[in-house]
């Protein structure tokens, strides 16, 4: 495997010019009918695997688990934070709670945690330089850091070197790791082509060094994210996936069309938002307390995702010790394809009692606020699914209200520009 950067070291990346170069190397020095080793658990870069993406046997070890993007070798954290670090703990209303946040952050990176990801209307637009002063000092280098160019305040190309300068200023750092172009659909990829120059803008950037790697993510039609894939060699995308989502936005259809392009894959809203991990229909409830493991509803929905070999990240959205500690043990021990035949009827029979059941697909993202006439529209939403779920909660909030409070404070939108479409 000479010429080929080792895996982990972020300084062997290889550059934007020889992304295709290294994935080609890679692929030679592999037998026929085999695939390399994404992970390299195994100590063996040319083992030969038939199954693309795929990891080696699970170690009897507390180890998080990694996997590798294909065409740069970076080994990433099969489990990030913090669901774009737009739901972080808060106090005073909208207000970040930076003291519990920051503990929360680093208890995460010390754990393995190696990939964050940030944007820039989060937290009324205070998340990136929250997400900065969090990584400065000795997680830096650790951990790589991916943030977004919203193309609803981009209206020119030098807007888009401005957003950057401006986003590694926040940051506190010289590079972008993942840069996205955010909240693709039809509307916003048109947009930002008919600008001209978003291109030449990536490109400039991966070669100047301000970004390293560069992606979108998306949540639109699956006939434009095959347009959006085939558009460029990307890095990576990311993507709204969850037992819901399998035929939704780009589905499953379009986490095996970018996997099959070599693209790397982050997967946003695992848990709808916290639907699947709160408001449990009873059909569900029944089916996982017939399994032989007992675990939470929210354990079951993350690994259903992380079972899939094409998913490279999973962004999970812990504003808790509890989520994070249950979060890290269901990413050390879920490898893909874990999930045994009884197992996936039971993730099948819950899946149809959500879709029965569930009023509105909304994962409480935010995007839709605020409202010209007041109306809370995630909570309308929210009460309405949950009632029609059964959800029996007893809180005086619902876990999913709670967790969209903090994701409603986004940025006021500019005269004209486009609302996002989606979550992340």
């Amino acid at each position: 495997m000479a010429g080929i950067p080792p895996q982990g070291h972020h300084a062997d990346t290889p550059s934007v010019g020889g992304k295709r170069r290294w994935a080609e190397e890679r692929n030679k020095a592999v037998p026929p009918g085999g695939r390399y080793c994404h992970t390299g658990r195994c100590g063996k870069d040319n083992y030969p695997i038939t199954a693309r993406l795929s990891i080696c046997s699970p170690r009897s070890t507390p180890d998080m688990q990694y996997r590798t993007v294909p065409k740069t070798g970076d080994r990433l954290s099969l489990l990030g934070g913090f669901g774009g670090a737009m739901r972080l703990p808060m106090k005073g209303g909208h207000a970040i709670d930076e003291e519990r946040a920051t503990v929360l952050i680093h208890a995460a990176f010390d754990a393995g945690v190696n990939y964050i990801d940030t944007a820039v209307p989060y937290h009324m637009g205070a998340s990136e330089a929250f997400v900065g002063r969090a990584l400065a000092g000795k997680y830096r280098e650790r951990v790589k850091v991916a943030t977004k160019l919203p193309p609803w305040t981009t209206h020119s190309r030098n807007d888009m070197d401005r957003t950057l300068s401006a986003q590694c200023s926040r940051l506190q750092t010289r590079s972008i790791d993942y840069y996205l172009l955010h909240s693709l659909d039809r509307n916003n990829w048109d947009t930002l082509l008919d600008l001209g120059g978003v291109m030449d803008f990536l490109d400039t950037a991966e070669a100047t060094g301000r970004i390293k790697n560069a992606g979108f993510s998306f949540h639109g039609d699956p006939e434009t994210f095959r347009e959006i894939v085939d558009a460029r060699d990307w890095t990576f995308c990311q993507i709204q996936y969850n037992i819901l989502d399998e035929e939704h936005q780009a589905g499953t259809a379009g986490l095996r069309y970018a996997a099959k392009n070599d693209l790397a894959v982050v997967v946003m809203e695992p848990s709808g938002g916290g639907m699947l991990a709160n408001a449990v229909p009873p059909a569900a409830e029944a089916s996982y307390a017939a399994a032989v493991v007992q675990r939470s509803p929210a354990a079951h929905a993350l690994r259903w995702v992380m079972n899939h070999p094409e998913v490279t990240v999973v962004l999970s959205g812990m504003n808790d010790e509890g989520h994070l500690a249950e979060n890290l043990q269901t990413a050390r021990e879920t490898t893909p394809h874990i999930l045994s035949p009884d197992e996936e009827i039971m993730m099948a029979t819950a899946r149809d009692a959500w879709r029965q059941a569930m009023q509105v697909p909304c994962t409480g993202c935010g995007y839709c606020m605020p409202c010209p006439y007041g109306v809370n529209i995630p909570e309308c939403f929210n009460l309405w699914n949950n009632h029609s779920l059964r959800y029996r909660g007893g809180a005086p909030k619902s876990s999913m209200q709670s967790a969209s409070e903090g994701r409603w404070g986004m940025l006021p939108e500019t005269p004209g520009s486009a609302r996002p479409a989606g979550n992340v």
